[in-house]
């Protein structure tokens, strides 16, 4: 690794005594897709997640990780965290709510702590890839680890392209 880098997730793990590794990967503004990402690190796209920020009808922002070339389903999350409905926070309000930019949000560290949930696939005892915090970083961890870390819920929360 060229440098050493250091995020409220990394700290936050530091401090708890949780392994991770860390693994670099080029970026750009127009190139922050997860299919960008897979390209560049040796994991497979199910095993490495997206942090998405929603917002419920009852104004309660709430965490979703999903394996990155996976679909959110929206009406199924609303279900699994007891809400009518969850839609995707606008992108410009993503780093005063989180913390974090676009393409370097990580569910562990935000300003706030927000509900975690996590697509039932987690499950699977294996290394996972999560934002560590900062575009081009991504940290890899325990999933059942991270899962209880985090004190996740799962769930089935994605859908099939032509669903």
């Amino acid at each position: 690794m060229s440098k050493s880098i250091k995020t409220n997730a990394l700290r936050l793990l530091d401090r708890d005594h949780i392994f991770y590794k860390i693994i670099e990967y080029q970026y750009d503004e127009d190139h922050l897709s997860g299919s960008h990402i897979i390209n560049q690190v040796d994991m497979k796209a199910e095993d490495i997640y997206k942090t998405l920020v929603l917002v419920s009808d009852k104004k309660e922002y709430l965490v979703c990780c999903i394996p990155v070339l996976k679909i959110i389903d929206l009406k199924k999350l609303a279900l699994l965290s007891h809400h009518k409905k969850v839609e995707m926070i606008p992108m410009k309000d993503l780093l005063k709510i989180t913390g974090y930019m676009r393409g370097g949000c990580s569910p562990i560290g935000m300003k706030k702590k927000f509900p975690i949930y996590f697509d039932s696939s987690i499950l699977k005892d294996r290394p996972i890839a999560l934002s560590a915090g900062k575009r081009g970083y991504q940290m890899v961890v325990s999933a059942l680890e991270i899962l209880d870390y985090v004190e996740g819920i799962c769930g089935e929360v994605t859908r099939n392209e032509e669903d």
